[in-house]
């Protein structure tokens, strides 16, 4: 079955030096299709590009990794370009996104995913922007058939209004099916123990909610009770930018494998999936910018780290 990734696409800039930035094609859920599209899964994206040089660029490489650009939206107005700096151990994002290209989504009428569709991946940064966040919530609801994935990917510098993102944080988590978060995140959203967000979670719908945990692996807690867990996987770790979207597109192509709108019910495959995706956003980790690995590099990792 195939996935679909909505929301925004544009370009980040890596601080590399006094107010030097070398540039990187990206936008969360453009690198979860990437992600997922490396590793096996067959992979739609759906958004606005703009007409400029950026926008050409992200189409460019959304097609060299295999992906279906048919659902593509276009617009003369800017590409998004963000400019990422790290200060004090943890990354600090600065956005130039009003008026962009994929801030003005608003496909009219709604388009209809492929009937093949089983995987809808939404979230991040494009649900801070009308039109777009409408829209992607229109389309995510006419399409409750599929196992929709939702990452909230918070980023408080651009989240001007913290408690009406709280107030619609519920609408976005009935509409999901599962839930994919940093620890993070998770502390943002609610600082209370996790196994009290994620009963609250449930009552909304929502059937399993994945914490990643940076080099300590990530947890999966399900609304049977079930509890899963991998551990961290030791890579040299050049730059962390894109390793939590690069966990989303392994966990979207190990659920696209599966072939059924069903998520997994016991403990080793829930397992077995975080396996695989911390070690994809391991590989990620160990070079510059945001860079997806292939199936075989993935497997030849966790092949050296059970030897």
């Amino acid at each position: 079955m195939k996935a679909v990734c909505i929301g925004e696409a544009l370009i980040d800039f890596k601080a590399v030096g006094d107010l030097l930035f070398q540039g990187y094609l990206g936008g969360s859920p453009f690198n979860v299709a990437i992600a997922a599209a490396r590793l096996g899964a067959r992979v739609s994206f759906l958004s606005q590009l703009s007409e400029d040089a950026f926008g050409l660029r992200l189409r460019r490489h959304l097609e060299t990794n295999g992906i279906d650009t048919g659902l593509l939206c276009y617009s003369s107005a800017p590409t998004t370009l963000a400019f990422v700096e790290e200060l004090g151990g943890e990354e600090s994002f600065q956005f130039l996104a009003n008026g962009s290209a994929d801030t003005l989504f608003d496909p009219r009428p709604r388009p209809r995913l492929p009937e093949d569709t089983g995987l809808i991946h939404f979230g991040s940064i494009s649900l801070l922007a009308e039109p777009a966040a409408g829209s992607i919530v229109d389309i995510v609801r006419q399409h409750r058939h599929a196992i929709t994935v939702f990452d909230p990917n918070v980023r408080p510098a651009l989240i001007s209004d913290r408690k009406r993102y709280l107030e619609t944080l519920p609408l976005w988590l009935e509409l999901s099916r599962v839930v994919k978060l940093s620890s993070q995140d998770l502390r943002w959203l609610d600082d209370r123990p996790v196994e009290a967000v994620t009963s609250e979670w449930f009552e909304l719908g929502v059937e399993a909610v994945l914490v990643t945990h940076g080099s300590d692996g990530a947890r999966a807690y399900l609304a049977n009770g079930v509890r899963a867990s991998a551990p961290g996987v030791k890579v040299d770790v050049v730059d962390t930018v894109g390793a939590g979207d690069t966990f989303s597109g392994a966990l979207l192509a190990r659920l696209a494998s599966r072939d059924r709108t069903s998520l997994p019910e016991d403990d080793q495959e829930w397992s077995e999936m975080l396996r695989f995706a911390v070690a994809a956003a391991a590989v990620n980790c160990s070079r510059a910018g945001t860079d997806p690995p292939m199936r075989d590099e993935v497997e030849s990792l966790l092949g050296d780290q059970q030897g």
